[in-house]
């Protein structure tokens, strides 16, 4: 029972401070965004297109809708997990079902999601609200979505785009890729990211 305490207790430890990093990740984003050498008009942020819902990139700012959503819903799952911990190392209220509190810990975590975005800085990148130096980056990979991809029928805005990803190095969990909407888009990303020493590879489709 101390063993499943402890074990739980450093659980949502770790939760919390994931959550508290990612906001101070998103904060930073925000910040750098505004000295992006791409994209910086509103074509450009449309043609980079979100995985999952498939929406067109905005830019980050502090007052965006999906900002203040992270912001506001990470203080209140903070609140949340914070009772959660009080209770479980001072109370005996939540008893043997663990695997439902850890189910609980996962989907509030995983609740808090931006949307996702792309920007190119001078030293570096911002991804997924998350800013990469450069030599942090150990490759790009780019194909083109055509008939029999896996992506090609999930969005009309992203049948016969592009697939961009971005490798990183020492990390097992690679961020989410993006699409670009156009070669004339891609070839500007690219031509960018190798001026910066990073190289992008181009996969058959």
């Amino acid at each position: 029972m101390i063993l499943t305490t402890f074990i739980f207790t450093i659980l949502f430890i770790g939760g919390i401070y994931y959550l508290i990093r990612n906001l101070v990740n998103l904060k930073i984003a925000a910040d750098l965004s505004a000295e992006a050498l791409y994209p910086t008009n509103e074509n450009e942020f449309a043609g980079i297109i979100i995985p999952n819902e498939w929406k067109q990139m905005e830019p980050l700012t502090k007052n965006t809708k999906s900002y203040q959503y992270v912001k506001w819903g990470t203080l209140t799952v903070l609140l949340v997990l914070t009772i959660l911990l009080v209770i479980v190392l001072t109370t005996d209220w939540i008893g043997p079902p663990y695997f439902s509190l850890a189910t609980l810990l996962f989907l509030l975590i995983n609740s808090i999601r931006h949307q996702g975005n792309f920007f190119i800085l001078q030293k570096g990148i911002i991804l997924n609200g998350k800013f990469v130096s450069f030599n942090q980056i150990k490759h790009c990979e780019t194909e083109q979505i055509v008939r029999w991809h896996a992506l090609y029928g999930l969005d009309s805005k992203v049948n016969n785009a592009f697939r961009l990803t971005i490798r990183l190095k020492r990390t097992f969990v690679q961020p989410q890729f993006l699409v670009v909407e156009n070669a004339v888009q891609l070839k500007k990303i690219s031509s960018i990211l190798h001026q910066k020493g990073v190289r992008c590879e181009s996969k058959a489709a």
